[in-house]
């Protein structure tokens, strides 16, 4: 008597997806809590990917693997393991922390991103793989609403935090008017809103500056250090002022 062929959820061999697939950011504990609210086990998700998917190669081993963080689901696995537990790829994402993880978290392609903000497709792969934006102000207007970024997040991704801070530390310390325009061509900032920060920026430091001189022509350290300390800290001050959402 022949026997009867194991079906594909005990297959226990774990096929590997192709390495040149990027890997959006994942969030493996709500992947983990998603599939235990629905009374699955990591079996029935497997085969749900294998079935209505196409990806033979997924395992248990490898639902499990990506709740423990020991591995990261590629784009289209990703896909699938979010339609084999019934919902979003964004209940599904971690924190993007690069331009390529904040497109992949919409699940947009590169060619649409670099269509919608007016650059070539080889010049918008570079950007993503170096981290350094060197678009227009039109063109980095149109990425942000793209990919839906806040200016913050903006800035981040595309490695403008270290010429963003010099530019501030400058604007605080010497005439603010000066970095306006610098400024306005770094982030996708209304300029009258990046004028009011700026100059209420500029204001507060002249002013603990001015508090290091004591009465009796002495200094107070503790102004001086409030001053290195917002210096320090220029970035963070700067967003918090920033109301564009």
């Amino acid at each position: 008597m022949a026997k009867r062929p194991v079906p594909p959820y005990f297959v226990a061999v774990q096929h590997k997806a192709p390495a040149d697939q990027p890997t959006p950011p994942f969030n493996a504990p709500a992947a983990r809590r998603l599939r235990e609210a629905l009374g699955m086990a990591p079996g029935h998700v497997a085969y749900g990917m294998r079935a209505s998917y196409g990806l033979t190669y997924i395992t248990p081993e490898t639902v499990v693997a990506w709740e423990r963080g020991d591995a990261v689901p590629t784009a289209a696995e990703l896909t699938a393991l979010a339609g084999a537990l019934w919902c979003s790829q964004a209940d599904l994402i971690g924190e993007p922390r690069t331009l390529r993880e904040h497109r992949l978290s919409l699940g947009v392609a590169p060619e649409d991103v670099a269509r919608e903000v007016g650059v070539e497709i080889h010049a918008y792969l570079r950007m993503e793989e170096t981290g350094e934006w060197r678009g227009t102000e039109r063109q980095s207007a149109a990425l942000a609403r793209t990919l839906r970024l806040a200016p913050r997040a903006f800035a981040t991704v595309t490695g403008r935090d270290r010429l963003l801070a010099d530019l501030l530390r400058s604007a605080v310390t010497t005439r603010w008017q000066g970095q306006t325009r610098p400024l306005g061509r770094l982030l996708p900032v209304p300029r009258r809103e990046l004028e009011d920060v700026l100059q209420e920026m500029h204001l507060e430091y002249q002013a603990l500056m001015a508090a290091t001189l004591s009465w009796g022509g002495g200094s107070s350290p503790q102004s001086g250090d409030a001053g290195r300390e917002f210096l320090e800290g220029i970035l963070d001050e700067f967003w918090s002022r920033i109301r564009t959402p």
